[in-house]
């Protein structure tokens, strides 16, 4: 029986769709068929959340047993990095993830990309605001919401503001699994040197780190809203960045990087721009 020996997870909206995808195109890497099993955070858990759309998502195609997880695992031949993407993983509000870690896949690797939480949280609204499930049009009076939502069994992509906070998520990874087990970049990485992050990644893994995959589709773009794109005002920005400082504090010091620009930085645009080939990076490992 085959098991992930990876698991990238998270955070949501961070660009681990694409991640997923970068690692997948590589021939010595096997991917779940499924990303986002959601195995390891609701195994055993009743797929009854009932926030508008959840029943065709979340309750529809998560994994809740043993026995269906290993079946996405059953097409594995002769790679030898075997993994999953799945952003619950990171936030795991119930705090069960790590001692599912430790039970089903002990010896795996950890990685996690992370983005401003200003702006994941932004992004996670255009994404629901997007596909018609958000039912409110702008996005302050919706995370004025989210503890009404949370409390009345909403899916975790609606905890706007609670899925940000990296720096308590991150800390108890370290703590159960030390450093080197941990992979960690940032979305702008990724936004300025996606060939540098996946060589990182893949040498990383074990694989060769010589492979560029097509980076020219850019999954979920949020592009399309146009002119139909709800704003994020000002006054919002603050609040939730005075929320998040404390948390950037606590990641700055795990991750050893400077994330004041974070503190500062505007949205950013919902696509992935092109790279150049052979531009490397270095990441927190």
């Amino acid at each position: 029986m085959r098991m992930p020996n990876f698991l990238v997870i998270g955070a949501a909206k961070a660009g681990t769709t694409a991640l997923y995808d970068y690692l997948g195109a590589h021939p010595d890497i096997y991917m779940s068929p499924l990303k986002e099993t959601n195995f390891l955070a609701l195994e055993g858990h009743p797929l009854d959340f009932s926030g508008p759309g959840d029943s065709d998502y979340i309750n529809k195609w998560s994994i809740t047993t043993l026995d269906e997880y290993c079946a996405q695992f059953r097409g594995v031949t002769t790679e030898r990095a075997v993994g999953e993407a799945c952003p619950l993983y990171l936030y795991d509000p119930e705090r069960v993830v790590i001692e599912r870690i430790k039970k089903y896949v002990p010896d795996a690797k950890l990685i996690a990309m992370l983005r401003n939480p200003v702006d994941r949280a932004y992004s996670a609204f255009l994404h629901l605001y997007r596909d018609g499930r958000e039912p409110l049009t702008e996005f302050g009076p919706a995370l004025d919401m989210e503890a009404e939502r949370i409390a009345a069994g909403w899916e975790h992509i609606w905890h706007y503001k609670q899925m940000g906070f990296y720096g308590r998520q991150l800390e108890r990874y370290y703590s159960a699994f030390g450093r080197e087990r941990m992979l960690v970049f940032l979305y702008n990485d990724l936004l300025t040197d996606a060939v540098g992050v996946m060589q990182t990644c893949y040498r990383f893994l074990g694989v060769d780190d010589a492979f560029v995959p097509d980076m020219t589709i850019r999954p979920n773009s949020a592009l399309e809203l146009g002119d139909r794109k709800p704003p994020i005002l000002p006054e919002v920005r603050e609040q939730l960045a005075r929320l998040y400082d404390e948390d950037i504090s606590l990641l700055e010091r795990l991750i050893c990087r400077d994330l004041s620009h974070w503190r500062m930085e505007p949205p950013r645009m919902e696509n992935l721009p092109p790279v150049e080939v052979g531009e490397t990076i270095s990441a927190t490992g």
